[in-house]
């Protein structure tokens, strides 16, 4: 049996989107900064094993570009391509919380300066939240619509130190319930599967544990090597060994099995849209390849998000139900 979030087994942020907004909605990726409290060696932080000079920058183009240089560009494409309408601005790279709060104002002004643009969502990080940027979404969130991706990466403190994330899973959460109990903002998070230790119980766990938070979307990442990263280094070296797409795929699966179905996936796996600098595993530079093969089974299985979730209030009960009663033959 299909279960129903747009003919698809798990809840997809397109649904989640077109709840919001009544239409579907397309992302616009931009970079505005630079730098991350990890790369600038504060408390003695070092740059995370898996972050390349790009800083996740969708196109690297965009950091010498100008903000409004790069809307423009992006929009012209992806409405061509997609005879796209409506739009969010998406900050992206880096840290974008880690600069000065008149910045961040610009650059939201800028961007909500398009008609066709109906918000933005912004990338950050536990450390990175002062009340002044706290209050400054706020004061967004009035007039548009104002998301936030917080880069938790994984709920376990050895896989942190791994990482060299530099902040730990305690702090993520409490930043979390300082984010949803001080703002209004939509509320997301980023988690990457594949560090050593990694098991299928952690990966229930973590699901367990993204189902008491208060966010409505989560961004899965598999952890792969780039070139000039230190985990390429640690790559060589027989320190690491990326995860199979199969075993990923696994981890998937039980992840959405138990996780609660008002929880909207932005996409199921990581892309390495610079062929050139992928050093493993080979199976990240097929986007839509991996995306199908995840699909592909969980249908050949039956499974789907929520199939182990627990309800653990009404609403979560009534989503259940509603999720059964949409079923179909596949």
């Amino acid at each position: 049996m299909e279960k129903g979030w747009l003919g698809l087994p798990y809840h997809t942020i397109s649904e989640h989107y077109n709840q919001l907004f009544g239409e579907k909605v397309y992302k616009i990726p931009v970079s505005v900064v630079d730098d991350c409290p990890n790369r600038r060696g504060l408390k003695g932080m070092q740059t995370c094993v898996f972050c390349d000079v790009w800083g996740s920058a969708a196109n690297a183009e965009s950091l010498s570009m100008e903000l409004r240089a790069q809307i423009e560009k992006y929009h012209e494409l992806i409405a061509k391509k997609y005879k796209a309408k409506a739009f969010l601005i998406y900050f992206q790279a880096y840290t974008n919380t880690f600069t000065k709060v008149s910045a961040l104002k610009n650059n939201f002004d800028v961007a909500l300066s398009y008609p066709w643009v109906k918000g933005f969502t912004l990338g950050t990080r536990p450390d990175c939240l002062s009340k002044s940027v706290l209050d400054l979404w706020n004061e967004y969130h009035e007039k548009s619509f104002v998301a936030v991706e917080m880069g938790v990466q994984s709920f376990y403190n050895d896989q942190l130190d791994f990482m060299r994330r530099g902040h730990t899973a305690e702090a993520s959460i409490e930043a979390l319930h300082k984010i949803a109990e001080n703002t209004k903002v939509d509320l997301g998070i980023h988690l990457i599967f594949g560090s050593p230790g990694e098991s299928e119980e952690t990966i229930v766990r973590t699901a367990e544990i993204v189902n008491t938070l208060p966010i409505s979307n989560v961004k899965l990442h598999n952890l792969h090597v780039l070139k000039n990263t230190p985990l390429e280094e640690m790559y060589h070296r027989g320190e690491f060994q990326p995860i199979d797409r199969d075993t990923y795929t696994k981890h998937v699966q039980l992840f959405l099995q138990h996780l609660s179905p008002r929880i909207a996936l932005h996409r199921l796996a990581a892309y390495s849209s610079r062929w050139d600098e992928l050093v493993a595993p080979e199976w990240t530079k097929n986007k839509m390849g991996t995306h199908q093969h995840i699909i592909d089974h969980l249908r050949a299985q039956g499974f789907y998000q929520s199939q182990l979730f627990s309800p653990m209030n009404a609403q979560d009960q009534e989503l259940q139900s509603q999720i059964l009663k949409k079923s179909r033959p596949i």
